[in-house]
């Protein structure tokens, strides 16, 4: 059992893993939203839930880039995690959507585990390999 004694001084790799695969969903999210800034607002999409989607088509691949680099870490997952509390409320609410569904359709899991995961970075921070760490000192 020593080896997950010892597995635990690589955790700033853990977190660049986690920093990573969040800047990795946010960044394709993001830049497919830009296809919103094209968009007149219609019956499907309001005029306030387009502005939404543009300005997400921007945050989004900002955010993820501040992740990857480790710059304001904690400022990118306290977005991601609004992005995915709203993401989340919308399922529940106006779409009706249970946790998982029983059809092809996914419920909310995705959205859940994205959320923890952003929740888990703003709570852990960038770690060592981070600008946060080497600018900032945290």
């Amino acid at each position: 059992m020593n080896i997950f004694a010892s597995i635990h001084a690589y955790g700033d790799f853990g977190l660049l893993i986690l920093r990573f695969g969040l800047a990795a969903v946010f960044f394709v999210h993001g830049r497919r939203k830009q296809a919103m800034w094209k968009m007149q607002s219609s019956e499907q999409m309001s005029p306030t839930m387009l502005s939404i989607m543009r300005f997400l088509s921007v945050a989004e691949p900002l955010g993820a880039a501040a992740a990857i680099l480790g710059l304001l870490t904690q400022l990118a997952a306290l977005g991601f995690a609004c992005v995915m509390i709203s993401a989340i409320f919308l399922k529940i609410t106006k779409w009706n959507q249970p946790f998982i569904n029983k059809d092809v359709s996914p419920g909310w899991e995705f959205d859940f585990i994205i959320l923890c995961s952003a929740l888990a970075l703003f709570f852990t921070g960038a770690g060592a390999l981070s600008l946060d760490r080497m600018l900032l000192g945290f």
